[in-house]
């Protein structure tokens, strides 16, 4: 019964929650681990499972010294898993509702300087069809703080750019219109006028904003090589990678005085949460802020 239950709930993912095919990919995984810890435990369907078999699935995969937050997303999935068989009346109660979550240290993402990012632009060679785009490719995931995935499913019909906006695709397929910098919209002139029009384009990839030599659309692990090589280039950390543009764009938001709500509009966070961690970042910042309004810092 576990592969029909399986089988229901991709359906459940795709069709009605509107999830990216990564996320449902990263959910199947998540259930079949559960599945699989079940079966070689003697429960041969879902309806079966109680709250002690899962914590004792937990210990599983605990004992596979799996990270905090890789448990976390597991756990996650199999209680999405739970929830739709408790939505579909295959089971009447929820046996994940007292399941308790590994605890996670929350760690501050690393952002680049303003400098940082100047010293990443600065390396690019320009003179170059693959420098031209790779420059244009930065701006905009800078300018925008884009996804990577975001960046990579970046369509020419979506660009309003005499009106200085974008709209972009996001996580569960939502839509949102992101303001884009002047330089940014420079450097997407320059690339298309003087690189993508040469480039002979795969039939039904022709709206594809960035494509690869071959004409297809960039993917993200080619993004994420593109970067890292840069990083090094400009001799910057080796954690640089496509989020790290992303982090730095709201961290010098907030930095600026941005409006904390405005920057989750920006940033497409579901929850105001999520775009709080930007506040904590700038250390100097802070001490600056102290010494400026504390009366024993005067």
């Amino acid at each position: 019964m576990w592969d029909a239950y399986i089988k229901g709930f991709k359906a459940y993912l795709m069709l009605e929650r509107s999830m990216s095919d990564n996320t449902v990919e990263a959910y199947l995984r998540d259930v079949g681990m559960l599945r699989d810890h079940m079966l070689a435990n003697g429960m041969t369907g879902a309806e079966q499972v109680t709250l002690k078999e899962l914590q004792g699935f937990l210990e599983a995969i605990y004992e596979l010294e799996l990270a905090v937050a890789t448990q976390a997303r597991i756990l996650s999935g199999v209680k999405a898993f739970f929830r739709y068989m408790v939505s579909e009346e295959m089971i009447k109660e929820d046996p994940t509702m007292l399941l308790e979550a590994p605890k996670m240290k929350r760690t501050l993402p690393h952002v680049l300087s303003i400098e940082d990012i100047d010293k990443l632009f600065e390396v690019i060679d320009h003179s170059t069809p693959d420098g031209m785009r790779n420059r244009a490719m930065l701006e905009t995931m800078y300018s925008c703080g884009l996804r990577v995935s975001e960046l990579t499913g970046l369509l020419i019909s979506n660009l309003y750019l005499d009106l200085g906006f974008i709209k972009v695709l996001g996580k569960g397929n939502k839509e949102r219109l992101v303001p884009i910098g002047e330089e940014a919209i420079k450097q997407i002139a320059l690339y298309k006028d003087n690189v993508r029009c040469f480039v002979d384009i795969k039939p039904g990839k022709e709206d594809f904003l960035f494509l690869s030599k071959r004409g297809s659309p960039l993917s993200r692990i080619m993004v994420f090589y593109i970067i890292k090589d840069l990083a090094v280039k400009a001799g910057l950390s080796s954690e640089v990678h496509p989020h790290t543009l992303r982090h730095s764009f709201a961290t010098h938001l907030v930095e600026g005085g941005a409006d904390l709500r405005a920057v989750q509009e920006m940033m497409g966070h579901k929850s105001i949460t999520t775009t709080e961690i930007y506040t904590h970042l700038d250390r100097t910042y802070l001490r600056d802020t102290l010494e400026k309004y504390h009366p024993r810092y005067r």
